[in-house]
């Protein structure tokens, strides 16, 4: 991982206790501790947690269901309910005094596997930087498993590419973890380079892998290589194949050996 990616995710981690208290799309959840406030009335003016049922009661207009709501959203409706009949445009904002806390499992190849009780909007980078980073074998691809939000018992699968978001920059792919997310980092898969090239090894395995790639990755072909005549050995169907004289655009897959053989002249 680059150094400016760390930089980058010190830098959330630095800015996230702010960022939390005061996002206005954060989602309310039970046992969460909202205040309250209504300017211009400060009898109103009130902290409440949220109950197991999602509901906080407040002054006037009783109890309101805002679990699954933002805090913006929150206060929007106690406005709408307190200009029915109450107040004259009402002012109100919502602040999150105490958060309730998430249980999230991080698993495979992180520096700390584990279950990490997360409190307030956290992302997945925030999470992979508290998990003590990717590990060294760690695939491009991460998977999150996250509970179907109708609370059904399905469950949704997110893909993120890693490639994308920590070496490119691709914040977008920086998502919100919720509750009970299950996050799972398979380890990468990798390819064979023996013969004539000059850093015959196992390499790790990237998606878009070509074989003109893979041979560059190793260094390149030695002065006695035949690269018109590399031969390919894969596993198709638990079944051995064998590809002969790939082409430099030949597409390298997970347990690949790649044969370069000596030249006949």
């Amino acid at each position: 991982m680059k150094l400016s990616v760390y930089f980058l995710m010190l830098l959330l981690l630095l800015a996230y206790p702010l960022a939390a208290m005061s996002a206005d799309d954060y989602i309310v959840g039970a046992e969460d501790v909202l205040k309250i406030t209504v300017y211009n009335y400060p009898d109103l003016t009130t902290t409440e947690r949220v109950s197991g049922e999602g509901i906080i009661t407040l002054p006037l207009v009783g109890e309101i269901k805002v679990a699954g709501m933002t805090t913006d959203r929150v206060a929007k409706t106690i406005a709408e309910k307190l200009a029915d009949g109450f107040i004259i445009d009402p002012n109100i904002s919502v602040f999150v005094v105490e958060f309730r806390s998430k249980k999230t499992i991080v698993m495979g190849q992180v520096n700390k596997p584990g279950i990490y009780m997360l409190s307030g909007n956290t992302t997945f980078l925030e999470l992979l930087s508290l998990a003590g980073g990717l590990a060294k074998d760690a695939g491009s691809k991460a998977t999150i498993k996250r509970k179907a939000s109708d609370g059904s018992k399905g469950e949704g699968v997110i893909t993120i590419d890693l490639k994308k978001l920590i070496e490119e920059g691709d914040t977008s792919l920086d998502l919100p973890l919720m509750e009970g997310d299950n996050i799972y980092i398979a380890k990468a898969g990798v390819f064979y380079l023996t013969g004539e090239i000059k850093k015959p090894d196992a390499y790790k395995f990237e998606e878009g892998l070509t074989l003109i790639k893979a041979v560059t990755m190793a260094g390149g072909f030695t002065d006695k290589a035949s690269p018109g005549r590399i031969r390919i050995i894969r596993k198709v169907d638990n079944k051995e194949k064998v590809v002969q004289n790939a082409k430099v655009d030949e597409p390298v897959l997970p347990d690949d050996i790649i044969i370069v053989p000596e030249s006949f002249f």
